[in-house]
């Protein structure tokens, strides 16, 4: 149903009001949150702005698009712990690279906290091993935003257990 105001004279017709901000890392879209499934290969079109479930408990490996500068931000969560293989986020090709941290709690033991800064240049893999690096508890999250042509910043908070390590690598 379109609706018109009188604006002085001048006439505003509205056929459809979209709330939400649309742009970089902000697309509107009706789906808030998009399945893992054990692969995943991201775009901009399809997954900017959206939370991507790591939701299989044998792994689940996603590959994000190329980093360009775009700004578009992709947030991952675990909602299944990985009970074999790991949950694995990656770059699309070998100039790509992660920069930012991710901020770990050693399971048991709440008082002992990590933060895992990707290493300048040479990250450019995310991995939750289900013990050392992650996918030990529920909810832990991260986000990856494309902010430069091959750069993807990154934040987070995860779980670990064991002796803690780095979630960062190099495997692209």
């Amino acid at each position: 149903m379109a609706l018109t105001y009188d604006l002085g004279g001048n006439d505003l017709i509205v056929n459809t009001i979209t709330t939400g901000a649309t742009g970089p890392g902000n697309v509107a879209n009706t789906a808030a949150s998009i399945a893992g499934g054990s692969t995943l290969t991201l775009t901009a079109a399809s997954h900017a702005g959206k939370q991507i479930n790591l939701d299989t408990a044998v792994g689940t490996t996603i590959i994000l698009p190329a980093a360009t500068g775009t700004g578009n931000k992709y947030r991952f969560v675990v909602t299944v712990l990985a009970t074999s293989n790991s949950h694995i986020v990656k770059v699309a090709n070998s100039t790509d690279a992660m920069q930012g941290m991710i901020i770990s709690t050693l399971s048991g033991t709440p008082t002992t906290n990590n933060t895992w800064p990707a290493t300048a240049g040479t990250s450019d893999t995310i991995t939750l091993n289900r013990t050392t690096t992650g996918s030990v508890t529920k909810g832990e999250w991260f986000e990856v935003q494309d902010i430069a042509t091959n750069v993807f910043q990154v934040f987070g908070v995860t779980t670990q257990s064991g002796s803690a390590a780095t979630p960062f690598s190099a495997t692209v």
